[in-house]
């Protein structure tokens, strides 16, 4: 009985995950990923993040004979939906898309669509110096499965020049009272820029009086008595907002060009680091910096995972362990190149890296919440 049991579960999951294909000595696979081109589709609107994987290209390309192509994308739901008709039509091997940075949402439809590669994450040499005390292994609530490496930590957090805003508003709805009292001044991207919608949810979850629904499934029956709070909200927020409501920031990197220019007095962020790295690049003045709302900062776990159907799964494989390397999250954690906190243990990591500090962690809402949202949002201001 037991016998049968186990060979159906088996079963089960090789249907349903695609279990990993290649071998698993690690030696095997880098032998596999030498010439290999990885075709990593993650968001390209940073420079700082750009140059990062310009240089992580340059170490995979030297040292393991991995090409990394780096195909910039403003959203990462445009390469869930190729993935998506590459199955519809059929295409289950040399797909298009060898790697992707993502979570959330588009981590839950890649999950239930059968559109990822694993499990792979624990055969990975560096897994040993990442530290699981992290939420490593769920994905906004979503358990991980193994389907996606960790590869940074994110919180959302709003940026401040201390010589014009010396005391920011510490909740959302101390902010909507500086809106009315500075009209013009704040503003949040536009939904569905990650950004956006983040900000959404962080209001909602300050205001909500029933946040325990935001940690199950979006129940249509209850959707608008949740949610009531963050339209009144935001009624009223946009009368006061920059244009008057009326045009959003396309993202946090404009934003900090507004706050930069003395248009806007709140710039968003979801890396608590990136203001130190906009200060080295003379994005920013030397006198802003980054806070958190005073009852902590929305935070989530981002991650790395390949497709189904990935055409270099051993370069992919080779790729992700290599960025998941104390070297390779040093370099990331570093305050003068990205500043993105790193997902290892601090005892492995080097130079500025060691020195984040997070805020008090918010948890996010269950993925179902973010495209709910997103298209009630759409449907009343997006016109």
């Amino acid at each position: 009985m037991m016998k049968k049991l186990i060979t159906a579960l088996s079963l089960m999951l090789c249907s349903q995950w695609a279990l990993a294909e290649t071998p698993k000595h690690w030696d095997e696979i880098e032998r596999k990923a030498r010439g290999q081109t990885v075709y990593f589709n993650a968001w390209g609107g940073s420079q700082e993040i750009n140059a990062y994987l310009r240089w992580a290209g340059k170490q995979l390309k030297s040292r393991y004979g991995v090409t990394l192509n780096h195909v910039k994308v403003s959203d990462i739901s445009e390469t869930t939906t190729r993935l998506l008709a590459e199955k519809t039509s059929g295409k289950h091997s040399g797909g298009s898309v060898d790697m992707v940075w993502i979570n959330g949402e588009n981590f839950k439809s890649m999950k239930n669509s059968n559109l990822l590669f694993g499990p792979f994450v624990s055969d990975l040499p560096s897994w040993q110096y990442v530290d699981k005390s992290l939420p490593v292994d769920v994905d906004f609530t979503e358990p991980t499965l193994e389907l996606e490496a960790p590869w940074g930590v994110g919180q959302l957090v709003f940026i401040h020049d201390k010589a014009t805003l010396a005391n920011p508003p510490q909740t959302f709805t101390e902010m909507l009272s500086f809106a009315k009292a500075f009209p013009g001044t704040l503003s949040y991207p536009r939904p569905p820029a990650f950004h956006g919608t983040s900000f959404l949810k962080a209001v909602l979850l300050e205001l909500s009086s029933n946040k325990d629904a935001l940690y199950q499934p979006v129940d249509d029956a209850n959707f608008a008595a949740v949610t009531a709070p963050l339209w009144q909200y935001l009624d009223d927020f946009h009368q006061y907002a920059w244009r008057k409501g009326k045009q959003f920031p396309t993202g946090s990197t404009q934003m900090m060009q507004l706050l930069d220019d003395g248009e806007l007095q709140l710039a968003i962020t979801f890396n608590p680091n990136s203001v130190s790295s906009a200060q080295v690049s003379g994005t920013l003045s030397e006198t802003t910096q980054a806070y958190a709302m005073e009852s902590g900062a929305l935070s989530n776990i981002h991650f790395l995972a390949i497709p189904w159907n990935a055409n270099a799964k051993a370069g992919a494989q080779v790729a992700i362990n290599f960025l998941l390397s104390p070297e390779a999250q040093s370099r990331k954690g570093d305050l003068n190149i990205w500043g993105d906190p790193a997902v290892l243990k601090t005892k492995h990591l080097s130079g500025s890296a060691k020195e984040t500090t997070l805020f008090k962690s918010i948890d996010e809402p269950h993925p179902s919440w973010q495209v709910a949202i997103e298209n009630e949002w759409q449907r009343r201001y997006g016109q």
